[in-house]
């Protein structure tokens, strides 16, 4: 989430660039010069985009200066027109996003019918803009192979972007998707972290609120051209501390073009992994196409763009540990090395003896090397009777499969992961006398399904995550005048996604499955969602089954209002402007809403073991979590761009910044003050307190369920809880 900074001021004073002077745009300026040197006012210099026709003329001042702060990137011509001199024309100017170009301009005498022209191929370098980033251009970014064709991948090309590693960052960068499986975009520049970078599409704001990764990621063939701005801002930029990315797409031009592209793989050319038996398919589909031209030629202009996604990837669970055939009988053995725990505490002690039909103890041990009598252990010869097994042993035991690799292993590679996503968008340029008014739509479906997802997991429990990501932009850009322009910006951005969603392993009841139910009974448990009830989550050492661990849908909406104004005074460039962007995080959170059981064996000293007798070493069950999380950014800057000397540029700016802190519209939001014990749950940890307690304000208390208190992240152990989980769980 975006860094809740309270109030900052910012200074900079920069020599040597002018900043980049619109959202994302770019600035052409210079002086117009006579034979002898001498500046030229009130000359006519015309600033034409090549492709779409439009074009706009200014006048210089009475120093010869010229400059048109803000003009949309392209490919433009500069023409100069003074009476009693030939014609200036300047072609072959490619403008880039945030890019300040200068044109000078030497006049020769003659008649205006006459001209000079010169067609420019230099080397643009930057001479006037401070911000460090490098622009990536669509033909660039079209003529590199990207396996998933996602702009995000080309971020870490930069110097000073270095590329997250989600196995690092345990997964946290990597459980809010995009595209079904796109990279976000989580980098770090010059070593801030992955989460503190800016991404904006056409202007407007599209960072998903959790992680701050790209929520909207167009298709590569609509990108006209993005950079990273890594360093030096202006203070027209805020609110994120790392990377600006700021992506433009294509438009309409006066002429019709456009393309269509299949992209194909499949399994023919694969190899099998060595460990597995089989070869997982994979089959990769990408097809679509862009079309643009003119609605009406150098007026209004259209843009269309769509692409389609099909993935099938057989998933290779690689080699997993699982018991024998034997074991699945009570016949441990062939694990008897394992088996080197000890009875722990009185209540298991007594259960076991109970259903045994001999005394056990508490610290005697489950198995000793040749152990053959109940006198020296608890289990002769490594045996554990089927009559002692706990209630849900034999209705899970079907969801942990046989070997079917020499040495009790299990493998295989016939499980798909499947992505179908389908993208478009549509973008309108018009030019009026209200300015330039441009509209862009981005809508993005996407539908991702996982045959694992607690993996390394057996099949039979697989899970979706459909999504939706939308976006509207709204832009109007005005000249006022010979010197000044305004940009407005209005985006609306969702991203709606349903994490994790349970379709395997669905149906089943608890009670069925052998568990005591329902929450009422004491040491009993129930589903917090009857609608995903099914086969609780196992965790054992070297393998899991069972429904998702949670499953969360989180509805992101992202208001944005921007404003800039930049007036031209002289060697002066000043820009005035703000913008104000309110936050929504609703998240529906259902984790382990069927319990979440591990075996690790510190029971018996093996996890099938425990298992078995049905001695879980915690349990984990949450009530269902309602978040609506809200906040509001605004900042506002001013700054000024001031060509003390030919060859010296003054940047500074100044920028306010205020960032709520988040806040929950129903005041739901948990607090921890030491010492203090919860009145509305009690079973909670000391110190853990709720809407609801004395000192936290209450207008909405959650839901309580019996036994459990809140039931986020509590574990519970056999030793601590006078055998609770081995009630929950059905032991003996």
């Amino acid at each position: 989430m975006v860094s809740n900074a309270v109030k900052s001021l910012g200074f900079v004073l920069l020599l040597g660039a002018v900043a980049a002077w619109a959202s994302i745009s770019g600035s052409i300026s210079g002086v117009v010069r006579d034979p002898t040197g001498a500046v030229v006012p009130q000359a006519q210099v015309t600033a034409l985009n090549t492709q779409t026709g439009v074009q706009i003329v200014i006048r210089t001042d009475s120093a010869g200066l010229y400059n048109f702060p803000a003009l949309p990137i392209g490919n433009y011509t500069i023409m100069v027109h003074v009476s009693g001199f030939r014609d200036f024309r300047e072609t072959g100017l490619i403008l880039n996003a945030n890019s300040a170009l200068r044109v000078d301009v030497s006049l020769a005498l003659g008649q205006p019918t006459q001209t000079v022209s010169v067609s420019s191929t230099r080397l643009h370098v930057e001479t006037r803009s401070t911000s460090m980033g490098e622009v990536i251009t669509g033909t660039n970014i079209e003529a590199v192979p990207l396996n998933g064709r996602a702009y995000t991948d080309l971020l870490s090309l930069q110097p000073g972007v270095v590329p997250e590693n989600d196995a690092d960052a345990s997964g946290d960068y990597g459980d809010r998707p995009v595209d079904g499986t796109q990279n976000a975009g989580n980098q770090s520049v010059n070593g801030q972290r992955e989460a503190a970078n800016g991404f904006m599409v056409n202007g407007a704001n599209v960072n998903e609120g959790r992680n701050n990764g790209a929520a909207i990621i167009p298709n590569l063939d609509s990108i006209a051209q993005f950079r990273i701005l890594t360093s030096n801002f202006s203070a027209e930029y805020g609110n994120y501390n790392g990377g600006q990315v700021n992506l433009v797409t294509k438009s309409g031009t006066n002429q019709f073009h456009g393309d269509a592209f299949d992209f194909l793989r499949n399994t023919s050319f694969d190899s099998r992994n060595f460990y597995s038996p089989t070869i997982g398919a994979f089959i990769q589909n990408q097809f679509g196409g862009t079309l643009g031209g003119p609605i009406k030629r150098n007026k209004a202009f259209f843009f269309v763009d769509y692409q389609g996604t099909r993935t099938e990837q057989g998933v290779d669970t690689g080699l997993i540990s699982v018991p024998s055939a034997e074991d699945r009988q009570g016949n441990l053995s062939d694990e008897e090395s394992a088996l080197t725990g000890t009875v722990q505490g009185t209540y298991f002690a007594n259960q076991l003896s109970q259903n045994l039909g001999y005394p056990v103890s508490a610290g005697e041990s489950y198995y000793t090397p040749g152990c053959l009598s109940p006198s020296q252990c608890v289990f002769p010869g490594a045996q554990i009777p089927q009559s002692i097994w706990a209630s849900p042993v034999v209705p899970l035991m079907k969801y942990i499969p046989l070997p079917n690799v020499p040495g009790n292993f299990y493998s295989t590679a016939a499980y798909d992961q499947k992505e179908s996503d389908d993208k478009g968008a549509g973008r309108v340029d018009v030019n009026t006398r209200f300015g330039m008014l441009s509209a862009y739509y981005f809508i993005d479906n996407s539908l991702y399904t996982t045959p694992y997802h607690n993996a390394p997991e057996f099949p039979g429990f697989t899970a979706v995550t459909p999504g939706r990501a939308q976006l509207l932009d709204l832009a109007d850009t005005k000249i006022l005048g010979p010197s000044a322009v305004n940009q407005f910006h209005f985006s609306y951005m969702r991203d709606a996604n349903i994490f994790a969603e349970p379709v395997g392993g669905l149906g089943p009841s608890l009670s069925s499955l052998g568990f005591v139910t329902p929450f009422t009974t004491p040491g009993g448990i129930g589903s917090v969602v009857p609608r995903y009830q099914g086969v609780p989550l196992m965790e054992f050492n070297n393998y899991n089954f069972g429904l998702p661990d949670g499953t969360t849908g989180q509805f992101d909406n992202t208001f944005q209002w921007l404003d800039n104004f930049t007036k031209v005074i002289g060697t002066h460039s000043i820009m005035l402007g703000g913008e104000f962007h309110y936050d929504q995080i609703n998240e529906r959170n259902t984790y382990a809403e069927n319990g979440v059981f591990s075996f690790d064996g510190s029971e018996t000293g093996y996890d099938f073991a425990d298992f078995l007798i049905g001695a879980p070493a915690s349990l984990i069950q949450s009530s269902q979590q309602f978040l609506d999380s809200r906040s509001k950014y605004m900042g506002l800057f001013a700054q000024d761009s001031w060509r003390a000397r030919p060859s010296l540029t003054l940047n500074y700016g100044l920028r306010w910044e205020f960032s709520q802190p988040w806040y929950d519209t129903q005041n739901k939001t948990e607090t921890i003050i030491p010492g203090e014990q919860s009145q509305v749950f009690p079973g909670a940890p000391k110190g853990w307190l709720v809407p609801g307690d004395p000192g936290v304000p209450s207008t909405l208390a959650p839901t309580h369920y019996p036994n459990f208190g809140p039931r986020i992240g509590i574990a519970y152990s056999p030793t601590s809880t006078s055998g609770l989980l081995q009630k929950i769980f059905g032991g003996p």
